[in-house]
């Protein structure tokens, strides 16, 4: 790791966030009101990382100065009760190697006809419902990014972003304590497109305050207290997933807050998706927001363990810890974090990466 570019990328880093912090804290929406019936809402985020990462076979670290996500938000309402959000979004941008083409896609792009008080139908491009850390929204989660392995149907189903093409029925019951979310999605399409749908749902209960919304956040920063379970199912033919999580987030003292969160996943590709092979994987994460400083020190840990015989050397254990500054909450906060990955296989190195991250939100 190059010092010098380090020193330069924190200190780029604490500049920028001094300027933000000391800017007063943005609480209007940028609203295009057409008419009673219909209006727009705009907004952005963008996810700027500097990355060393550690090669496991030579022990030198590739070093990166590129912009993680940056997206452009556009949401409103065109009819009583059918709303829209579309989010066209760069990923990984300047990343080695770099290249002239933008890597520029439609992340989120679905509409939502709330057909009853209780009930929605949303259809467009929609994160599948499996898990919780897989239906948070990535500019407010606890920790630096998605779980390793929270994605891992992604190439198979050919999928976006854990997103897939689809209509989705979602409800809510017991006082909006009680979710329930189910959908058909395209999934992998093969010639002539007729082999079966990708389904998926997920049940989650939360005993005490209600959340809903298309996205969970990875932390409320104690300002809601929430006790969540849920459990989920994806299927395409022969191809299973199961999941099952908890989210735990609770204020604590003069606006501090815990959060904790556990997720745990069954996969299996079998004959459908082959190269997905048979395993569990687990996500752990939690951390402790500290208002007054508006720091919040975290850590996580990530299991992959694979079920069938001759594949066991695969199996690998990652931790991560970090610190986060919330200048802003969510709409600006400088991100630190550390990770290693361990391998099971002797003699393999394990391999380290520090990621320091500034986020910019507004939506």
């Amino acid at each position: 790791m190059s010092g010098r570019t380090a020193f330069r990328a924190v200190a780029g880093a604490g500049a920028f966030a001094l300027v933000i912090a000391s800017a007063p804290a943005a609480r209007a929406q940028a609203v295009l009101r057409v008419n009673e019936t219909v209006s727009f809402r705009f907004g952005i985020a963008i996810q700027a990382w500097a990355d060393w990462t550690e090669d496991a076979l030579t022990g030198g670290y590739a070093e990166n100065l590129f912009i993680r996500r940056a997206r452009l938000y556009v949401g409103g309402q065109i009819a009583p009760g059918v709303t829209f959000l579309i989010v066209p979004v760069g990923s990984n941008l300047g990343k080695a190697p770099k290249s002239s083409l933008s890597s520029f896609y439609i992340e989120d792009g679905f509409l939502e006809w709330q057909a009853t008080k209780a009930l929605a139908l949303d259809a467009g491009l929609i994160l599948i419902p499996l898990s919780r850390n897989g239906l948070e929204q990535s500019v407010r989660q606890l920790t630096l990014d998605y779980g390793s392995f929270t994605f891992l149907a992604n190439g198979v189903t050919q999928s976006v972003a854990g997103r897939d093409v689809g209509f989705q029925a979602k409800g809510y019951f017991a006082s909006d304590r009680l979710e329930v979310r189910v959908g058909a999605f395209q999934g992998r399409r093969e010639a002539g497109s007729r082999n079966s749908f990708r389904s998926a749902g997920r049940v989650q209960y939360n005993v005490f305050d209600a959340e809903k919304g298309p996205f969970y956040p990875g932390t409320y920063l104690g300002t809601k207290k929430v006790l969540a379970v849920g459990a989920g199912f994806d299927l395409q033919g022969d191809f299973r997933a199961f999941a099952g999580d908890l989210f735990l987030d609770l204020p604590v003292g003069h606006g501090n807050g815990v959060t904790f969160q556990f997720d745990f996943i069954r996969w299996d590709g079998g004959t459908t998706f082959p190269t997905l092979l048979r395993q569990n994987d687990i996500f752990v994460e939690g951390g402790y927001y500290v208002s007054a400083v508006r720091l919040l020190p975290w850590a996580r840990f990530e299991s992959q363990s694979f079920l069938d015989d001759g594949n066991e050397g695969r199996d690998q254990k990652r931790f991560q810890a970090g610190l986060t500054w919330y200048g802003q909450g969510h709409n600006f906060n400088v991100r630190a974090a550390y990770g290693r990955v361990i391998p099971r296989v002797e003699g393999v190195r394990s391999t380290s990466q520090f990621t320091l991250q500034l986020q910019l939100f507004y939506f």
